[in-house]
C-alpha cells in the first residue's frame, strides 16, 4: 500500500509539473508569501505597520520624490532584530518633508514642501539636534514608487505589509476548517445513523446562512480585530470541508483495506486516522486550495465593511475602501493597486486547485 502511494503521489506531481499556469501561480504564491513574512525587510517605510504619515505629499503619484528631513528624538529603541523585522521599526524620529534648507552658522534653516505651487513655512533647528552636527546624514531623497495615499504614507509599504493579512488569513482558515471540518465529517461518514443524521442537520443550517453574513455575526461576537477575523473567516469554512469528507469515507468505509482492519482488531480512530483519511487527502488538498481563495476574499469584504482588520493595519480591502472614492476623483490607481492585488492572488490559488484536481484526477 506504502509503495502504490508514493508511486501515485510521484505520478501526480509529474502531472502537475507539466500544468504549466499551475507551477507558474505555486511561484506567485510563493513570492507573495516570501514578501508577506519578512514586509518589512522590503517596505521602504519599515515603521510599524508602515504608518508614517505626511499630510504635506498626500495622494501623490507613483514616482513622485521628495527631500526628507529626519530630526531625531534622541530615544534609544530596545527592540531586537526580529522585532523590527517581524513586527516594524518604532520609529521615534520626526519626518518632514522639506522643499529646500540651508546652513547659517549652527542653525539648520528649512522651508517644509507644500503643494500646489505654494510656499512652505520657513522653520529653524539647532544643528546639536544632530550626532556630531552631521545633518546630511539625515537629508534624503526619498523616491515613492507607488505614490502616497491620502494620509501621505507610502502605498509600496502599505501594500507590501498589507500582503500579510490577505495571505496569512488563508492559512488560519484553512486549519481551522480542515480541524473542524475533518472532525465532524469523519464521525457522519464512518458512524452513519442517527449521528449523521444530527451532524448533517447542523451543516445544514449553516449552510444556509451567507457566508458573509454569518461572519459578520461571529465578528461582532468576537469583537473587532486582528484574529477575530481570522477566527470568524475560519469557522465558517468548515462546512464544506465537512460535506467532503463525510462523503469520501462512506465511499472508503466499504473497501477491502477497511475491512481487513476491522477484522483485525484495529479501534475506530485508529481505522479513521491511518487508514481511510490518508486515502482522500486529494479532495481536501484541493478544496483546501478553493478556501485560500475564499478566505482572501470574505476578508477584503470585511475590510471594505471596517469590521475588518482595524486602522491603522495595513489592509488590501481596507485600502481599496479608503480610497475608491479616487476612482473619480482622477487618482483611480489607489483603489487598483490593492484590488489588483487581491485578483492576482486569488487567482494563483485558484489556478493552483484546478491543477491539483487535474493532477489528482485518477482518470486523467
Amino acid at each position: 500500500m506504502g509503495n502504490q502511494n508514493n508511486s501515485l503521489s510521484r505520478l501526480a506531481l509529474q502531472k502537475f509539473k507539466k500544468n504549466f499556469w499551475g507551477v507558474f501561480s505555486l511561484g506567485v504564491i510563493l513570492c507573495i508569501g516570501l514578501i508577506s513574512t519578512f514586509a518589512y525587510l522590503f517596505a521602504p517605510d519599515a515603521s510599524k505597520n508602515a504608518n508614517q504619515m505626511h499630510l504635506s505629499i498626500h495622494s501623490k503619484s507613483p514616482g513622485f520624490e521628495a527631500q526628507m528631513l529626519t530630526i531625531p528624538s534622541g530615544i534609544e529603541s530596545d527592540q531586537n532584530f526580529l522585532s523590527k523585522l517581524f513586527f516594524g521599526k518604532n520609529n521615534t524620529d520626526t519626518e518632514i518633508p522639506i522643499q529646500s534648507y540651508s546652513v547659517n552658522g549652527n542653525v539648520l534653516t528649512y522651508t517644509e514642501y507644500a503643494s500646489d505651487g505654494l510656499q512652505g513655512i520657513e522653520k529653524q533647528i539647532d544643528l546639536t539636534r544632530f550626532p556630531d552636527n552631521d545633518y546630511r546624514s539625515y537629508i534624503e531623497n526619498r523616491s515613492f514608487i507607488f505614490g502616497t495615499d491620502k494620509y501621505g504614507r507610502d502605498y509600496l509599504s502599505r501594500i507590501l505589509i498589507g500582503s500579510r493579512i490577505s495571505f496569512f488569513i488563508g492559512f488560519v482558515a484553512v486549519f481551522i476548517s480542515l480541524v473542524i471540518g475533518l472532525l465532524m465529517g469523519s464521525i457522519a461518514g464512518y458512524y452513519s445513523g442517527k449521528v449523521d443524521a444530527f451532524i448533517m442537520w447542523i451543516i445544514n443550517i449553516t449552510w444556509s446562512i451567507p457566508t458573509l453574513l454569518l461572519v459578520i455575526a461571529i465578528t461582532l461576537a468576537l469583537g473587532k480585530g486582528f484574529w477575530q477575523v481570522f477566527i470568524a473567516v475560519g469557522l465558517t469554512m468548515w462546512v464544506e470541508v465537512a460535506r467532503v469528507v463525510r462523503g469520501q469515507i462512506i465511499s472508503a468505509k466499504e473497501m477491502q483495506y477497511v475491512t481487513a482492519a476491522k477484522a483485525l482488531g484495529y479501534n475506530d480512530y485508529r481505522i479513521i486516522t491511518k487508514h481511510i483519511l490518508p486515502n482522500i487527502f486529494g479532495p481536501l488538498i484541493v478544496i483546501s486550495a478553493a478556501n485560500f481563495a475564499a478566505a482572501i476574499l470574505i476578508e477584503s469584504g470585511l475590510s471594505f465593511l471596517g469590521i475588518g482588520a482595524q486602522p491603522p493595519m495595513a489592509s488590501w480591502g481596507a485600502m481599496i475602501k479608503d480610497h475608491y472614492n479616487y476612482i473619480i476623483l482622477g487618482k483611480p490607481y489607489l483603489a487598483l493597486i490593492p484590488g489588483i492585488c487581491i485578483m492576482l492572488l486569488v487567482m494563483a490559488f485558484m489556478l493552483v486547485g484546478n491543477a491539483l484536481r487535474d493532477a489528482l484526477d485518477v482518470k486523467t
